[in-house]
């Protein structure tokens, strides 16, 4: 039986205000500050960044173009950009556990933006389905007048997308399950509840994608096509970022990073998902069934 492990901050010693931390033989020292802010030392995370996606820019460009060399630089700048963003929140990780930066003061900003990253993300969404409504409550003479367009094939809404919508909201109880065992101190209990969030998303990923190989109609075909794959597929991209985002909670979970105390990264990663649950509904109503009947 494996022994109880201690959580990340009782194993260095609390922190938030510095002090004197040990993990096994080696210690750690943060110098004392008189404020509750974290001032970040200097990185070159920034700058590789950009230089990332400039090159993955210009290697897009070059590649549809198509320019001799657009594909290689296009994946060297898709690699930098990945492996940035790897280290970059590896160095946060370690500044808000390790070193124990992240006072109550200096969460605030991480949850402001999350907050702020969501409402954007909304806005994106909400482009989709606007386009989507506005051609199906008026459709041109164009496209024959009716919606779906004349000798465009759709998903029946009874099927698949039915089965598919509940899953992602169900998902939604599981993590906010863990949310709740993670504020009562029940580490495994958190772990199992983020292993059935995870399960649930990668069911509706494996639904998704049976709908679109079943579909009877493309991207290419007349604007209901583009607006029905636009704003459904750029959902499921967001539901797989959304799993990625747990699956890393998930580990973090496991090794004891997340306390009561400390816990943002998890709490950013439960509205993202509560967001992707509930926009799941929009897309069912104005586009599988409003499409489909």
């Amino acid at each position: 039986m494996r022994p109880k492990r201690a959580p990340f901050f009782t194993t260095l010693g609390g922190g938030g205000e510095g002090g004197l931390h040990t993990t096994g033989a080696k210690w750690f020292m943060i110098e004392s500050q008189r404020h509750s802010y974290h001032l970040v030392d200097p990185s070159p995370w920034p700058i590789s960044g950009s230089l990332g996606a400039l090159a993955t820019t210009v290697g897009g460009v070059m590649y549809m173009h198509p320019f001799q060399g657009g594909a290689t630089l296009l994946s060297l700048g898709l690699i930098f950009i990945l492996y940035t963003m790897f280290v970059w929140w590896r160095d946060v990780l370690r500044e808000s556990t390790l070193e124990g930066h992240h006072t109550k003061a200096v969460q605030l900003g991480p949850r402001y933006g999350s907050i702020l990253f969501i409402v954007s993300e909304v806005m994106f969404l909400f482009a989709f389905f606007w386009a989507s409504s506005h051609s199906s409550l008026a459709p041109t003479v164009e496209i024959g007048g009716i919606w779906p367009p004349k000798g465009i094939g759709v998903l029946d809404p009874r099927e698949i997308p039915f089965l598919n919508t509940p899953i992602l909201p169900s998902s939604g109880a599981a993590v906010t399950w863990a949310h709740h065992a993670i504020l009562a101190g029940k580490e495994k209990r958190a772990v199992y509840a983020l292993v059935a969030t995870v399960s649930l998303a990668l069911v509706s990923t494996g639904f998704q994608g049976m709908e679109y190989y079943q579909a009877p109609s493309t991207i290419s075909d007349s604007i209901y096509g583009s607006t029905f794959f636009s704003a459904t597929g750029f959902h499921g991209f967001h539901v797989i970022i959304g799993t990625l985002f747990l699956i890393i909670c998930g580990i973090r979970q496991y090794l004891g990073h997340l306390t009561k105390e400390h816990h943002v990264g998890f709490e950013a990663a439960a509205w993202y998902w509560h967001f992707v649950d509930v926009v799941r509904l929009f897309p069912f109503v104005s586009i599988y069934w409003w499409g489909g009947i």
